[in-house]
């Protein structure tokens, strides 16, 4: 069973649940697990001229393989300003919670398509040498939870 269906029926079990309680709306379940949602900013840096070669991986296949594992992709960037513009990307994406961040990270290192992608796209060298990660909260005022 993935990850992503491991949420969906958690989620579809926590939603009866509060039908059955009385909570016609669910929206005390969307609260409770937006409460728990956590955001991941990444930012990877590309080694000189990589840069165009780690987007087609992302845009061709890493954010497929992300959603499969129940990462939930949220945004990605590429700075305007040298000398970043030409090594830089950054994307956030959303996990149910830290631990489902930590399960997803698992599943997605281990799934053979992305060891297949991940290898095929460094026959010519490695496309990242840098990746940063930090963990985020909302803010009980922020617009995105």
């Amino acid at each position: 069973m993935t990850n992503r269906l491991r949420v969906l029926l958690y989620s579809a079990g926590l939603l009866a649940a509060g039908f059955a309680a009385g909570n016609l709306t669910g929206r005390a379940t969307v609260q409770a697990q937006a409460a728990n949602r956590v955001f991941e900013l990444r930012t990877y840096t590309a080694p000189e001229g990589k840069l165009t070669e780690l987007h087609k991986r992302f845009r061709d296949h890493t954010m497929r393989i992300f959603q499969k594992h129940g990462m939930t992709n949220i945004g990605y960037w590429q700075p305007q300003d040298e000398p970043r513009a030409a090594n830089t990307l950054i994307y956030l994406i959303a996990h149910p919670s830290r631990e489902a961040a930590k399960a997803s990270w698992a599943a997605f290192s281990a799934d053979p398509e992305w060891k297949k992608v991940s290898a095929e796209s460094q026959v010519d060298g490695r496309i990242v040498e840098k990746v940063e990660s930090v963990f985020r909260n909302a803010t009980d005022y922020s617009p995105l939870k």
